[in-house]
């Protein structure tokens, strides 16, 4: 069973009481995840961030640029596709972006990902205005079945 199976039965069943943001986590399939969201409801949620860390060892010889070319070929859910943005070697880090943001009225939206080494990644939403400098995140609405497959496809499955 893969990790997206694992979690779509899971997300479908919270049920988070009272306003504000909530939080979600699970351990399935080797990683923890962990969501925070403004709002869940039966078939959808308004994701805030999404993590997912490694629980165990990451697999012989990947590296976070094989892994950050690896969701960005595999994450396919979004609104816009990924692109690989930077990868600092030094830090074992990489960034992964909307390949082209979208534009509704003067605001500009696009996912961002964060790769910490081959342990963790970090999924986040951003919009900024076209004639200010500077961007906010934001919370994007996803199905629960979009979100486990972006699980999946994070965790390489």
């Amino acid at each position: 069973m893969t990790l997206a199976e694992k979690l779509l039965p899971r997300l479908s069943e919270w049920r988070p009481a009272g306003a504000g943001r909530h939080t979600w986590a699970e351990t399935a399939g080797g990683w923890a995840v962990h969501l925070a969201a403004d709002k869940a409801e039966s078939l959808s949620c308004l994701v805030w961030e999404l993590t997912l860390a490694r629980a165990g060892d990451a697999p012989d010889g990947l590296t976070v640029k094989d892994w950050a070319a690896g969701v960005a070929d595999r994450v396919t859910g979004l609104l816009e596709p990924l692109k690989l943005y930077e990868v600092d070697t030094t830090r074992d880090e990489a960034v992964l972006r909307s390949e082209a943001p979208s534009a509704r009225g003067g605001r500009l939206g696009y996912y961002e990902v964060h790769l910490f080494g081959t342990t963790r990644a970090v999924v986040r939403r951003f919009a900024a205005d076209k004639a200010v400098p500077g961007r906010e995140q934001v919370a994007f609405a996803l199905t629960h079945e979009v979100l486990a497959k972006l699980c999946g496809d994070l965790a390489g499955e």
